[in-house]
């Protein structure tokens, strides 16, 4: 709580000091300054680049910054909120800094997969969080983009182990990242969670000092993991995301038309950016598996409800609006 006031109320003096009135943009070309951590290459910057640009080019330009040039990576809502910067793509974990409840959206099993997150973003239930945003922070979330799944990744081979159901994770020593949140969800998996920076993963797994490490399959290829494991169960414990984060100060500049461009341009680009990044995903399971992995779907209903059972009642869903975790989940499969 005491992050939350801390920024609520830096946010208050930046939009103190902007409190001037404003050009008006419709008549002039503007430059929508994109900050993100991701690369050139990322899906996501892709089609940002190739779909929204052209699209907003007859009274905007867009002017991508890759890799945090532009804007300190998790600054980028503040610097949005003080008129420093336009666009960004903003995590639900980010957002939670400043509005706890956002924190369901990047909980264990809560998004089922990337149409699963499309439904949940475009149903009334997101409009209080979407309004929330808006008014305190001056943002304003157009659309949602996939981020991948991230899996359990583990040195047996499958004839030692099958994982059908979080019982059968008992006893296995997973590697998940070190803070509260990531262990708990270790937990919740039935998994032994174990933290442990990033680079020591492959050397763990190559000894034996873990039995597994959690990630979406483009980073189990990228350290090479599938070099010292054996299988690849698809629990998609994770469904990440991020959403294309827009200034409200800038979006109340432009005329409606415009509005409805920027709009329906940044909607496409996030259907662009997941069709390419599920594609990515579908090409790496066929490459794991030509490496010998074993690449399978355990039952993912009994994780779902495991997982979620877990969390209710737990201080990491103290903050979460009553009945949006039923809300959610009708939406799904």
């Amino acid at each position: 709580m005491t992050t939350r006031f801390t920024r609520r109320a830096m946010i208050a003096l930046c939009a103190a000091a902007l409190a001037t009135p404003t050009m008006t943009l419709a008549q002039d070309k503007i430059t929508l300054r994109m900050s993100t951590p991701a690369s050139e290459t990322d899906q996501r910057s892709v089609a940002l680049a190739g779909v929204f640009a052209p699209a907003v080019a007859g009274f905007a330009t867009y002017q991508p910054h890759y890799n945090a040039s532009l804007i300190a990576q998790n600054s980028e809502l503040e610097a949005i909120a003080s008129g420093d910067l336009e666009m960004s793509i903003a995590s639900a974990q980010e957002l939670a800094q400043f509005f706890p409840e956002f924190s369901i959206f990047a909980t264990g099993y809560v998004h089922q997969d990337a149409a699963h997150q499309v439904a949940v973003f475009n149903d009334a239930l997101m409009d209080p969080f979407k309004k929330t945003v808006e008014d305190e922070l001056g943002v304003k979330l157009l659309a949602v983009m996939y981020l991948g799944r991230r899996h359990v990744n583990l040195r047996q081979s499958k004839d030692d182990l099958t994982v059908t159901t979080p019982a059968d994770l008992a006893g296995v020593n997973l590697r998940m990242p070190g803070t509260d949140a990531w262990q708990f969800l270790g937990r919740a998996l039935g998994a032994n969670p174990t933290p442990m920076a990033f680079t020591e993963i492959y050397t763990a797994l190559q000894t034996g000092s873990v039995d597994g490490q959690d990630n979406p399959l483009p980073t189990v290829v990228d350290a090479k993991f599938f070099e010292v494991t054996k299988q690849v169960v698809l629990t998609s414990h994770l469904v990440d995301l991020n959403y294309v984060a827009f200034s409200k100060a800038v979006w109340d500049d432009l005329t409606p038309d415009q509005q409805a461009t920027v709009q329906q341009a940044a909607v496409d680009a996030a259907e662009t950016a997941r069709i390419g990044q599920l594609a990515k995903e579908e090409e790496l399971v066929s490459f794991l598996e030509e490496k010998g992995l074993d690449v399978y779907e355990p039952d993912l209903a009994a994780f779902r409800s495991h997982v979620q059972q877990q969390y209710v009642g737990s201080e990491f869903a103290a903050s979460w609006p009553e009945g949006v975790l039923e809300r959610i989940n009708a939406l799904g499969n």
